[in-house]
């Protein structure tokens, strides 16, 4: 374990309790922090706050819903269908900015609570073809928040190269397997575990754990 502090940037979804988990190995002390962007489904905050609360993690909510005016998307609108992105069309579900506001709060709040690490569950192996979610872009945002604050943060990304199924495989090393599948939301019709499986952040996650089951079957 590193005897250091980590912010965990935590939606309740999949992947960031997978890196809550991952991050309790990992760090001597961790917090978590959930941004209130003004999301289709409040019940993403309650199911972050929950989780934390339970696993008795410090948990902090952030206002950030000027990104909300900023930055319309499926996400953030009940009258944008979500959809997949076609040729050079990003899906509908992005919100631009996101992860460089969200990463760059984190930042803030880590330098006030003294956490050089934060921790963020994006990934480029299967991902929606977001541009924010790429390894480039962590590396690039990671050399402007120390520069902007005089710091050396680390932003650890421990599913960047993993597969949803291997990602499944993580939790399941970490025992939090089931949790995972039974308590987290990653449905974007609000839906908490295997969600509406019509979406398509259900039918990546639902193809992960059937890809990481089947592998399971065969060991």
């Amino acid at each position: 374990m590193i005897q250091e502090k980590a912010i965990v940037v935590f939606s309740g979804g999949q992947d960031s309790t997978t890196c809550l988990f991952w991050a309790q190995k990992q760090f001597a002390e961790i917090e978590a922090v959930t941004f209130d962007y003004g999301q289709r489904h409040r019940l993403e905050i309650e199911c972050a706050a929950e989780i934390a609360k339970e696993l008795q993690i410090k948990h902090h909510i952030l206002d950030m819903s000027l990104l909300n005016q900023l930055a319309p998307s499926a996400l953030t609108r009940t009258d944008m269908e979500v959809r997949d992105g076609k040729d050079d069309e990003l899906p509908s579900s992005f919100v631009p900015g996101r992860n460089l506001v969200f990463l760059t709060f984190a930042g803030i709040l880590a330098a006030q609570v003294g956490a050089k690490h934060i921790v963020t569950g994006v990934c480029e192996t299967d991902f929606s073809g977001y541009p924010d979610c790429r390894d480039s872009f962590i590396k690039s945002l990671n050399v402007s928040l120390n520069l902007s604050m005089d710091k050396t943060f680390v932003i650890d990304t421990p599913l960047m190269w993993l597969t949803k199924a291997q990602t499944w495989e993580l939790a399941d090393s970490l025992g939090a397997f089931e949790f995972v599948r039974e308590r987290t939301l990653t449905c974007y019709n609000g839906i908490k575990a295997d969600g509406c499986g019509q979406c398509p952040a259900c039918k990546l996650r639902q193809r992960g754990l059937e890809e990481y089951m089947n592998s399971k079957k065969h060991e």
